[in-house]
């Protein structure tokens, strides 16, 4: 009964911590804590809330010694006075140097002044250099971490708990993984989620959580419309120069990776929620600008390696594995590694008929070489309307290296939308037979090994028949 009248008195009182939490969202991010003050920190287009209403917040040019953003800025301050006092020196001098000249001068006081001034004046030219270089890197440094030198304040204080609401931008978190190859027969993965604070408040949570979704939706009422059928009148349209991101294929990944963020000392851990959210306790995360990394879950799978070129695209050769994940993968940015070595931290990988393919790294041991044939065109069909035009490719790998290889090309040749015009496969040929798949899309794919130091030609030829009328591109 004692140990309750205690609890009831605390907790009436606000002896009790109220728990911190954050939610960060695609479009803005929720703080709430209980302040110890009415100092907030260094932020920018925030909005703040006691017991649900909003509050008044102030700037001033003064902050609190012993905060770690007013260390900084106090450091940056100090470098600025530094740097004005250097340039007074140089005015003074300046204008003493200026000043008007006895008509009757002692050469050698005149000589050793001169001397000295000299001295004094590079002296002073090289110490403001280096302030300047100096205040500008910790300008640099402190604009990382907050976006604003003025110090922000609650006109009063809050014994609630205080709700900040920092814009898009400020706080910020994405997700990328780690692959561990060992060998070519087992591959570990890792996912890690990066957060990232330069809102200008040095944030402490118990709890914080991380969507993939903004923070409010806008859903607007679906009414009925009719479906109209009209006559339809042709337009004059210009062709759309197709995109650079829709002329990918899965060869071209590898040279569209993005950067990804280094793994360096893990600080908490991260726990996968569902439906892409996640939940890290215990955060603790300063407004540095420099992202803070948590492991969210690791598996090891069986793993599938293959050598893949794709002489269309480009002449690269890649090496390319693939898996089964034990997760959903939610974003193609990968660092990869081979037992502690990294061997590339830009990589990019697909989702391929439910498995993984994982473009690992370019192989430097095997040169592609692309060559068209010449084109050759003849008539046929009654009095001569049927044009059957013959072309094709000759493709060129090199093995390098001394060892054999074993590698998939895929290649592709011209495919119809239209019953005007037909594509057929006339032949893949080699010195050796060539193993080799093609489907109604045009796409060839070819199974070929390939001995040390071994060059091989392969000629892929296809005939295209259309009506003498037409005009065709492709």
């Amino acid at each position: 009964m004692q140990l309750y009248k205690i609890l009831t008195v605390l907790s009436l009182s606000g002896g009790l911590a109220l728990a911190s939490s954050l939610a960060v969202y695609q479009d803005s991010s929720i703080y709430t804590y209980t302040p110890q003050g009415t100092f907030i920190g260094f932020a920018d287009n925030v909005k703040a809330k006691c017991k649900g209403r909003t509050v008044v917040l102030n700037q001033s040019i003064t902050c609190p010694e012993e905060e770690r953003l007013c260390k900084v800025l106090g450091t940056l301050n100090q470098t600025e006075q530094k740097l004005k006092a250097v340039q007074a020196d140089m005015s003074v001098l300046h204008t003493l140097v200026s000043l008007p000249q006895p008509k009757v001068i002692d050469a050698d006081n005149w000589i050793k002044a001169a001397e000295r001034i000299g001295k004094e004046q590079a002296k002073l030219s090289s110490e403001e250099t280096a302030l300047k270089q100096t205040l500008l890197l910790q300008n640099r440094t402190f604009g990382r971490q907050a976006p604003s030198r003025k110090a922000l304040y609650l006109e009063k204080a809050c014994s609630d708990a205080l709700v900040l609401v920092f814009s898009y931008g400020q706080v910020q978190f994405t997700t990328y993984y780690e692959a561990r190859l060992y060998g070519e027969k087992e591959i570990k993965v890792t996912q890690y989620l990066s957060v990232t604070n330069r809102s200008g408040v040095d944030i402490e949570a118990d709890e914080a959580r991380f969507y993939y979704r903004r923070a409010q939706q806008s859903i607007r009422p679906v009414h009925f419309s009719p479906w109209i059928v009209s006559q339809y009148i042709p337009k004059h349209l210009y062709a759309k120069k197709a995109s650079r991101n829709m002329m990918q294929s899965d060869a071209a990944v590898m040279a569209m990776s993005a950067a990804v963020s280094p793994v360096e000392a893990l600080a908490p851990e991260a726990q996968y929620l569902a439906a892409r959210q996640y939940r890290i306790k215990d955060l603790s995360l300063p407004s540095s600008g420099k992202a803070v990394d948590a492991e969210v879950t690791s598996w090891k799978v069986p793993l599938k390696c293959e050598i893949r070129a794709y002489p269309y695209r480009n002449s690269l050769v890649f090496d390319v594995c693939s898996f089964t994940p034990k997760t959903q993968i939610e974003r193609n940015s990968w660092k990869i590694k081979k037992g502690d070595r990294t061997v590339n931290d830009a990589a990019v990988g697909e989702y391929d008929n439910g498995t993984y393919r994982l473009y690992t790294q370019t192989v430097p041991d095997i040169k592609v070489i692309r060559k068209p044939l010449v084109k050759r065109e003849r008539t046929t069909g009654i009095f001569g309307s049927t044009i059957r035009k013959k072309d094709g490719f000759i493709l060129v790998l090199t093995n390098k290296s001394d060892a054999p290889k074993n590698m998939i090309v895929t290649e592709r040749i011209p495919t119809s939308e239209t019953q005007k015009i037909t594509v057929k496969l006339l032949e893949v040929k080699s010195d050796k037979k060539v193993d080799y798949t093609v489907s109604k899309e045009g796409k060839i794919k070819m199974k070929l090994s390939l001995d040390a130091h071994e060059t091989k030609k392969i000629e892929v030829l296809f005939e295209i028949s259309y009506d003498k009328a037409l005009k065709i591109t492709y």
